[in-house]
């Protein structure tokens, strides 16, 4: 998947704004690129889960349909851990055309992004092309 650098800046942006809590929120795209980032509640308002608020999610799927734009990628942060799927993650990934897009702020000096597909509890990493 290729993210252009501002979608980038923007997850890292609200991974930074809402820790010590896990932020979420969904990506809408195009052709295997990640057009607009749709910033989600946080449910749970949890530094160890995340739970997009329901209705933020039909609020946002609605505006990725209106748009043309497919669900691309789902993201959260991890504000002390790495940015590796948790259990608690595989057992809610329930979009398997979907990524998973995890956002570690583990060393604040250096956010890693990383995505992944979870198909069945089984986890792939993808490889990103920021650009």
């Amino acid at each position: 998947m290729r993210i252009p650098a501002n979608i980038y800046d923007e997850l890292l942006e609200h991974a930074r704004e809402q820790a010590p809590n896990e932020c979420c929120g969904l990506i809408g795209g195009t052709d295997g690129v990640a057009r607009t980032v749709y910033r989600a509640r946080n449910a749970e308002a949890s530094p160890l889960r995340y739970n997009l608020d329901p209705q933020d999610q039909f609020r946002i799927m609605t505006e990725m349909d209106e748009r043309g734009e497919e669900l691309s990628a789902i993201y959260h942060s991890h504000t002390a851990s790495p940015a590796y799927p948790s259990q608690t993650d595989i057992n809610l990934a329930s979009y398997p055309d979907a990524l998973y897009l995890i956002v570690s702020l583990q060393d604040l000096e250096k956010p890693d992004l990383r995505a992944f597909r979870i198909v069945d509890q089984r986890i792939d990493q993808v490889e990103l092309s920021i650009s």
